[in-house]
């Protein structure tokens, strides 16, 4: 039997608001959506009136390292991206298998608490996977590889990690990814095989790309802070005297597309931005401006990105380089955008990186669903969602009300 969730207002993302609404949800699906009397007249079951409620998609956060949430304010802001990397490394030295079990359950405990009901989480420690319960969301598990001192070839590497989809867990929504970290701790041939990999299995996959200018330095002039730290680890810097940037090296290793999510993308030049609009098929970008903020960034070429058709998607990024797991104070800080083009970024841009039917209230999508206070007579109902500051009460996953 379908249930029909009545609300003042709905935000369907992909249609106008409708006013005294109705959403109609049979299993884990969206059957319908309309005016109440339209919905009920058509459509037999339970009614859920949800009274003085914005009823919108849950938040899709794109980018997200829920090991880290216990890592709130542990590490002030340092004088260089390189810095911050020796900071976090020394924090991750100290703590165990269950600290991490916590920081993850915590994470988990946030994300809802402020709406959010899927999580792209990079995961940097798969064995606590055969220990983790199922999680309360919707999450992509993309695992991070790291090849920095080939201490394991890269053939066996991605061995491992594949090693890592091969216990079935019923039950759990979401999917998995792989995640080589980022092209100054990942190899080219990492990148070439997980690339392959990805292909032939129809996975995700995301990867942190050109995210300081120190990581810029490093490739394209085979000098800085971050080359000079690298160095000293050990790793091979045969690919930072060939003049390319960040995202062009990985360019070069990777056949880019729909199912890559790019993080951060800050420092690009006129090259990067021809490379990005001659891609057939172009990867997701996703902006984490909390940790943009944090870090000191240039400012980040949003409208440029746009421009090029790119899926722009937004992420808290984790604990360690901000304050925060709200999906609502990552949209309020986005500049020069109309409210609902900025909600997009949260729900359905987020959705269409990842590859599901969701970030949307339509027929067919899955029903991930919140919903917000909202008494004013305010009828610039994107707006008022961008102003919600409180936690949100009510929350459906997967059809299933659970808070």
């Amino acid at each position: 039997m379908a249930t029909l969730l009545r609300a003042r207002h709905i935000l369907p993302i992909v249609a106008p608001v409708i006013h005294d609404g109705a959403v109609v949800v049979e299993n884990e699906r969206i059957l319908a959506v309309g005016p109440f009397a339209e919905m009920r007249n058509a459509h037999a079951g339970e009614v859920l009136d949800l009274g003085e409620q914005i009823l919108l998609p849950g938040l899709v956060n794109a980018h997200c390292h829920l090991d880290y949430t216990r890592f709130r304010r542990a590490i002030s802001p340092q004088k260089s991206f390189t810095d911050w990397i020796r900071a976090i490394n020394s924090h991750k030295r100290g703590l165990y298998d269950e600290d991490y079990l916590d920081s993850i359950a915590s994470g988990f405990a946030e994300l809802r608490k402020w709406g959010t009901t899927t999580v792209a989480n990079i995961e940097s420690f798969p064995e606590l996977m055969l220990r983790m319960p199922k999680p309360p969301l919707r999450t992509w598990w993309f695992m991070e590889m790291i090849d920095l001192r080939h201490r394991l070839s890269t053939e066996a590497a991605v061995t491992g990690a594949l090693a890592f989809f091969e216990t079935e867990r019923p039950g759990w929504l979401g999917g998995f990814g792989l995640s080589p970290h980022a092209p100054y701790t990942a190899s080219g041939p990492m990148y070439e095989l997980v690339s392959k990999i990805a292909e032939q299995l129809g996975m995700n996959v995301t990867t942190h790309v050109a995210e300081s200018r120190e990581e810029w330095h490093m490739f394209r002039d085979g000098s800085g802070a971050l080359y000079d730290f690298l160095l000293t680890l050990g790793r091979w810097m045969y690919d930072c005297h060939k003049a390319r940037t960040p995202f062009a090296h990985v360019a070069h290793h990777a056949k880019l597309g729909p199912r890559w999510l790019l993080a951060h993308m800050n420092e690009l030049d006129d090259s990067d931005f021809a490379l990005l609009e001659a891609l057939p098929q172009k990867p997701s970008i996703v902006h984490c401006p909390g940790s943009h903020r944090y870090f000191r960034h240039a400012p980040f070429p949003l409208a440029r990105l746009r421009a090029a058709g790119i899926n722009l998607c937004l992420g808290t990024d984790s604990l360690a380089s901000t304050d925060t797991l709200s999906m609502f104070e990552e949209m309020r800080a986005i500049p020069g955008l109309a409210p609902l083009e900025i909600i997009k970024m949260a729900t359905l841009n987020g959705a269409r990186a990842l590859g599901f039917d969701g970030g949307k209230i339509a027929p067919g999508a899955v029903a991930d669903l919140i919903a917000i206070p909202h008494t004013t007579p305010d009828a610039d109902i994107p707006a008022a969602v961008l102003a919600h500051r409180a936690p949100v009460h009510w929350m459906m996953l997967n059809g299933k009300v659970i808070g």
